[in-house]
């Protein structure tokens, strides 16, 4: 009987452990068209793990890119992916489109 509540026991916590580490990123957006992105700026809450969504909806290829959080996704036209970050430290952080440096750059401020 102890065997069989110990094996039971042992499977509930396997089962309840990724329910109690679990915790859905936050989620921002940008979609990117035509050289230019929207929105600019994002403000996310420091300390906890992003999403940030990118969605090409022009007809030429994007560069979602950040060196302050070391990250890039090349999207095609039409195409939507995401990026995950680690939690962030209260700061701005850059991003610009690789392929239009210059009219689509913004920030994301952690708070």
């Amino acid at each position: 009987m102890r065997r069989l509540l110990s094996a039971v026991a042992v499977g509930l916590l396997v089962a309840l452990a990724p329910l109690a580490h679990a915790e859905d990123p936050y989620e921002v957006k940008i979609e990117f068209k035509d050289g230019k992105a929207n929105p600019l700026n994002l403000t996310v809450p420091a300390g906890k793990k992003i999403r940030i969504v990118v969605t090409n909806a022009g007809t030429q290829p994007v560069e979602f890119e950040s060196t302050d959080l070391r990250k890039e996704k090349v999207l095609g036209p039409g195409v939507t992916s995401s990026v995950i970050c680690a939690p962030m430290q209260p700061g701005t952080y850059k991003w610009f489109d690789d392929f239009h440096p210059n009219t689509a750059k913004g920030t994301i401020v952690a708070r």
